[in-house]
């Protein structure tokens, strides 16, 4: 739980660290970066090494400091903005959050780019990245929001129906959002903490045409199917679990009386776990193995093993 949280500026050296100081005020960078436009709140939760380390003594074990390599792209995607304006291709993403529940912020999520941007929110094609490209998808992301409530019945909000059918789409779509303020990010200094982009409410928000995916859109049209169900359907179908997700989050799934807004942190679990559950069960259908099995991966400072034993 966070504890603190305090406005400062990216050349405070006292506060943000003598080596993330004079990383931001290197020369070139600062001419790229326009930080005289910019200003981020930090959160810093009780017993952070983030705040004893302050990206020099690397007191986290990683080879890089994560809250350097976020600011950066942070700042970087944040000098693409002009104005109260941002025009790009959504993925798609869509963010729905939770606090305030069940009255939450919901909006697309897009770049301030166009062209072929699905990589920037599917996980799925991330693994072998370099983490510094996986940060720049997830701060490349700029977040416009608007309030709801989560049992919102399909029809009665014309924003929200668009903001849904984005969710569902098979390509990236072009997004046009009207900001009420400029958009702004927070920063929690913490390595372990997920990374997310800038954000502000919307005055408007505009989606260009879109294609939905029609594995999706059965299980949408389908009023009775159940969301548990709903959910391995489409995975049977080959549909990515991050679309899923995506989809469950906005409410697409279940019957329909039944329908709600699911948080994004919420809906990752639950699909998660309902697809896991299911996996579980068939794994016990296949065969016996008569050795032992040892597999293993390294990404991004993790270790994988799975170790596999005979039945006895």
């Amino acid at each position: 739980m966070c504890r603190e949280k305090t406005k400062l500026t990216v050349f405070s050296k006292s506060k943000i660290g003598l080596e993330l100081a004079s990383l931001i005020g290197n020369p070139s960078l600062a001419v790229e970066l326009q930080p005289s436009e910019m200003d981020v709140s930090y959160r810093v939760p009780r017993g952070s090494l983030c705040t004893l380390c302050k990206g020099a003594r690397m007191l986290c074990g990683k080879a890089r400091c994560p809250i350097i390599v976020r600011l950066v792209h942070y700042f970087r995607s944040m000098a693409r903005i002009r104005g109260l304006t941002l025009d790009g291709s959504s993925p798609p993403s869509v963010f729905v959050g939770r606090l305030g529940y069940p009255y939450v912020y919901i909006g697309p999520l897009s770049p301030p780019v166009h062209g072929d941007t699905s990589i920037m929110d599917t996980p799925e094609l991330w693994f072998g990245k370099p983490i510094d490209k996986i940060a720049e998808y997830r701060f490349s992301l700029i977040r416009g929001r608007f309030r709801v409530k989560v049992d919102q019945p399909i029809g009665s909000n014309r924003l929200l129906d668009e903001v849904r059918e984005l969710a569902l789409s098979t390509f990236p779509v072009d997004v046009e959002m009207m900001f009420k303020r400029r958009p702004r990010g927070v920063f929690i200094l913490d390595d372990e903490v997920q990374p997310f982009g800038a954000s502000a409410p919307v005055s408007s928000i505009r989606i260009g045409a879109l294609k939905v995916d029609h594995r999706l859109e059965r299980a949408y049209d389908d009023y009775d199917l159940k969301a548990s169900e709903a959910v391995l359907e489409v995975y049977q179908h080959g549909v990515p679990v991050s679309k899923i997700q995506r989809a469950f989050s906005v409410g697409a799934f279940g019957e329909l009386r039944r329908r709600r807004l699911v948080p994004t942190r919420w809906s990752i679990t639950a699909v998660d776990s309902m697809i896991s559950k299911a996996l579980m069960e068939r794994v016990k259908d296949s065969p016996v193995i008569s050795e032992y099995r040892v597999y293993e991966s390294n990404y991004l400072d993790n270790r994988f093993e799975v170790i596999m034993f005979p039945d006895t």
